[in-house]
């Protein structure tokens, strides 16, 4: 049978400027907020003790976590539409009559392993094992509402709203057992899943305690947290939670989700970017059995028994285009310079505008002055796993299950699609094949659920590689001119700053300075942009640091002795001093034609890195390889070493592809690199020796390391580079070919 649909009201959503309520160490960058769904086609909160049955439930009830909170303002934000944020009831904790936990989060797991690290935190209130517990995550008719896991806020704020959760609940078993046991509760310990009475020798089960009956209690700001200094299981390398499953492949990730009677869907794409459909010939595909064919507005797609059928009945289609303009990369960055003042970021305002004192008395007080302008190439995200969705229809209730880092916001983006209310539409999410800030949208799970609704089965959509690289948002492209100041002793007197398009995030130095001005420049970019890990720190801080290192050697003062002398802030002094211990700098590095030593220092999301790099050249081709790495990283109080460890070897090969070779390449409304033959990454061959040391703070409150540990890795290899041959590399990829002749 072959079924079209037609004309189902397909929109295009206007774009919405959105403010998060964040302090100023968490300012958001634009391009999270900016990326709208693509398509737009014309219950109350299931009960969790009839999901879970009996026990102790531990809810949200008055008060709103910050880590919950969504947008002021309706749209396509992180929160969604609106933010309806369930006030009345929102169960955390289930603690069940076997005395079995489960804890539910909206937060997604994508490779950071927070899926681990969050059962810590509960295992550490609990006094539990972590084999005890059972994270339900990112299943929006199951977990609280959450904003989406981003801005490396996770271990920052739902971390400590879970320990708060587990926290509630050991106090709340404490008090039932002094009454039951009619002691003091203050005679009482908890241990490994027990309430004990030492005196009488007596016990209690968690899940003796929870058939008392079905508790409810609200999350409590009064019930103790552990300390760190005092962490048994946070605070230790705790095994990856369900670790075997992934080496074996047992795990499912969204593209290996099956359902009973599934087609398998293909979407007609443009055959330029920003080309309008102008009309297609739907009739050979129609003819095809078995084939469901939807065509509505500039949507065509098609849905099969099977894979290659799909293809078969998309490649039937005919269909003429007609470009709406033309792209290219040849004059990317004057463009953009030319773009200011465009887009959807202006007024960005607090910290990516600064200013202090005069920057003209600044420079007429330094010995040297330093100007360049730096650019950054567009990248791709280059997950290990494309985009992938599986819708299924039941009535007006669809459910869908995606990789996204926003279960949330892509709920309200199909509900709005569909017309239908948030709670008519469930997103499930199982741990994904990474992302990086690469999958805040629901592109495949809103193509997916159109052509589930036509064709009246459930269909799954996975976008190929090639569709990632091309269809996907980048991180954004952008040029930064800085123009500074030093005087003969190393102090920076002036430091001005300005970021064309690529965005704000830790666009102001750590460095005392007495006359500085950054600011950051929206601009009308020619490809889809968004988030990407660390955002535009990574830009800023690789022309900070290059220019940074520029000063030094104007100044002809050691680079490391010129940061040192203009940093107060003792965390980021503490990480500089132990990157160099470890590494070795100093005169001993001698550099030569072939041989450079770098360093690089920055921070963003409350944590602190350096990173300090070897690289060598290769005098025939001018290939540059990076032939050691050594990273210090500080993040408060570290709640699982090894996997941090993880997170920043992870963090430094990744930046170091852009840093060297990755980029987009594009004309004629192209993208001329779409596939991973074209488009280089790091292999194994580019492996440094990489040796992490971590500065673990426990008097200070953890933070998120998933982006930080990446800002330092370019500049260091740029600076690394310059050494070598004192050539001042100022783009990004500095050596996709090798060093220019």
């Amino acid at each position: 049978m072959t079924r079209v649909a037609k004309n189902s009201r397909l929109l295009t959503a206007s774009q919405r400027d959105v403010h998060i309520d964040l302090p100023a160490l968490d300012e958001p960058e634009r391009y999270e907020l900016r990326e709208e769904p693509k398509y737009r086609f014309e219950a109350d909160r299931r009960d969790f003790l009839k999901t879970l049955g009996g026990g102790i439930v531990i809810c949200l009830v008055t008060r709103v976590a910050r880590a919950q909170r969504p947008g002021r303002r309706g749209g396509g934000g992180r929160g969604g539409r609106g933010g309806n944020v369930p006030q009345s009831i929102g169960a955390w904790l289930h603690l069940n009559e076997a005395g079995e936990v489960t804890v539910c989060t909206g937060k997604v797991e994508i490779g950071q392993n927070i899926r681990t690290s969050l059962t810590q935190a509960v295992a550490e209130e609990l006094r539990l094992p972590t084999n005890r517990i059972r994270l339900i995550m990112a299943d929006t008719d199951l977990v609280p509402y959450d904003f989406g896991t981003a801005g490396s806020m996770t271990t920052r704020m739902m971390s400590p709203q879970l320990r708060r959760v587990a926290a509630t609940v050991r106090e709340l078993l404490l008090d039932l057992a002094a009454k039951e046991l009619s002691v003091d509760r203050g005679t009482l310990s908890v241990v490994d899943g027990t309430v004990s009475h030492a005196a009488s020798h007596r016990s209690l089960t968690f899940g003796e305690l929870a058939k008392k009956g079905q508790l409810t209690k609200t999350i409590s700001d009064d019930a103790p947290l552990t300390p760190a200094s005092r962490w048994q299981v946070a605070g230790t390398s705790v095994a990856k939670v369900d670790g075997a499953a992934f080496v074996t492949g047992r795990h499912e990730y969204a593209s290996d989700v099956r359902r009973p009677g599934m087609l398998f869907g293909k979407v007609l794409r443009p055959e330029s970017l920003h080309a309008k459909l102008v009309s297609v010939d739907l009739a050979k595909a129609q003819a095809l059995p078995g084939v469901t064919v939807v065509h509505d507005g500039d949507f065509v797609g098609v849905a099969a028994l099977s894979l290659p059928a799909a293809e078969q009945a998309l490649a039937a289609i005919t269909a003429k285009w007609k470009a709406a303009t033309v792209v290219s990369d040849a004059r990317l960055f004057d463009d953009l310079k030319k773009a200011e003042g465009g887009g959807t970021g202006s007024g960005f305002g607090g910290r990516s505008n600064y200013s202090r004192g005069k920057i003209e008395q600044g420079l007429k007080a330094a010995d040297h002055r330093v100007q360049a302008t730096y650019t950054i190439s567009y990248i791709a995200h280059v997950p290990l796993e494309p985009r992938a969705a599986v819708a299924e229809w039941s009535g007006q209730k669809l459910t869908v299950w995606t990789g996204t880092q926003m279960p949330f916001r892509v709920r309200s983006e199909l509900a709005r699609a569909f017309s239908i209310g948030d709670e008519s539409v469930r997103v499930i999410v199982p741990d994904m094949g990474s992302g990086y800030g690469g999958k805040h949208t629901g592109e495949s799970a809103l193509e997916a659920a159109c052509l589930a609704k036509a064709a009246g089965k459930p269909v799954k959509l996975n976008w190929t590689r090639q569709e990632e690289f091309t269809w996907a948002y980048f991180r954004p492209a952008g040029v930064i001119e800085v123009s500074a100041g030093v005087k003969k002793d190393g102090t920076i007197t002036a430091w001005e700053f300005h970021n064309y398009n690529s965005g704000g995030s830790a666009i102001r130095p750590l460095y005392e300075i007495a006359h500085q001005r950054v600011a950051y420049h929206p601009s009308d970019a020619p490809l889809r942009q968004g988030s990407y890990r660390a955002l535009a720190a990574t830009a800023n801080h690789f022309a900070r640091e290059c220019h940074i290192d520029d000063l030094a050697h104007a100044a002809g003062i050691d680079p490391l002795a010129l940061r040192l002398k203009n940093l107060k802030d003792e965390r980021q002094r503490a990480v500089l001093e132990a990157a160099a211990r470890k590494f070795g700098w100093g005169p001993q590095n001698k550099p030569s034609a072939e041989r450079g030593f770098g360093l690089a220092c920055g921070s963003e999301k409350g944590s602190y890195v350096a990173t300090c790099a070897e690289v060598s050249i290769n005098p025939q081709n001018g290939k540059v390889h990076v032939e050691r790495a050594v990273t210090a990283f500080e993040c408060g109080a570290i709640v699982n070493p090894e996997n941090l460890r993880n997170q920043c070897e992870g963090a430094l090969m990744m930046g170091l592809g852009g840093a060297l070779f990755e980029a987009i390449r594009f004309d004629d409304d192209k993208i001329r690199n779409p596939k991973l033959s074209l488009y280089r990454v790091p292999r194994f061959a580019d492996l440094p020796t990489i040796e992490i040391v971590l500065v673990d703070r426990k008097d200070l409150p953890s933070v998120g390391a998933g982006e930080t540990p990446i800002v330092a890795i370019a500049p260091a290899i740029g600076n690394a580079i310059f050494q070598a041959t004192g050539k001042r590399l100022t783009s990004m990829p500095m050596a996709p070919r090798g060093l220019p002749s």
